[in-house]
């Protein structure tokens, strides 16, 4: 997925987790700050591309995209006042790429949940801009697309909602 998508699905769970319907059936549950779960959806990124751009790797997705890395996920979410959202954050990302290298064929690209234990011979590994031009017309890109149409509807949809509330 393209990295603001990973932001939008992050802006997505915060609201939903912090909807009122959803906070009455999860009563007793940490609130979910929106702002941290974004922080957290951007750190594989933030954290990947400048070292495979650098060539510190030979891949966009190491470290921060290992899920390796679960145990210390889990760490923070306990211990930290908003570390679940980061870490609900962090693992929506992992969750949205590996379903992306999947509905594209190629699964076989998910490996990178298991770096550094587990990696691929031949990394796809196309520059951040490039890859862009690389996913238009994938499969992948089109659920993206329908991912973002839904997301203007909504809030266009909400907008009408508080229009009618306050009267015009």
């Amino acid at each position: 997925m393209l990295f603001p998508t990973h932001l939008l699905v992050a802006v997505g769970i915060g609201r939903l987790a912090g909807h009122p319907r959803v906070r009455r059936r999860l009563r007793g549950a940490p609130t979910l700050s929106t702002g941290w779960a974004v922080a957290g959806a951007a750190l594989p990124d933030v954290v990947d591309k400048p070292l495979g751009v650098l060539g510190v790797v030979d891949t966009y997705q190491s470290v921060g995209h290992s899920a390796l890395f679960v145990p210390l996920a889990v760490v923070v979410a306990v211990r930290h006042r908003y570390g679940l959202a980061v870490a609900v954050g962090w693992g929506s990302h992992l969750a949205l790429d590996a379903f992306h290298v999947i509905v594209n064929g190629r699964a076989s690209d998910a490996l990178f949940l298991a770096w550094p234990a587990l990696t691929r011979s031949d990394p796809l590994a196309i520059p951040p801009g490039e890859f862009a031009r690389f996913y238009v017309g994938s499969p992948s890109f089109y659920l993206e697309l329908g991912l973002w149409l839904a997301a203007v509807l909504i809030v266009l949809r909400a907008r009408s909602d508080a229009d009618r509330r306050d009267g015009r």
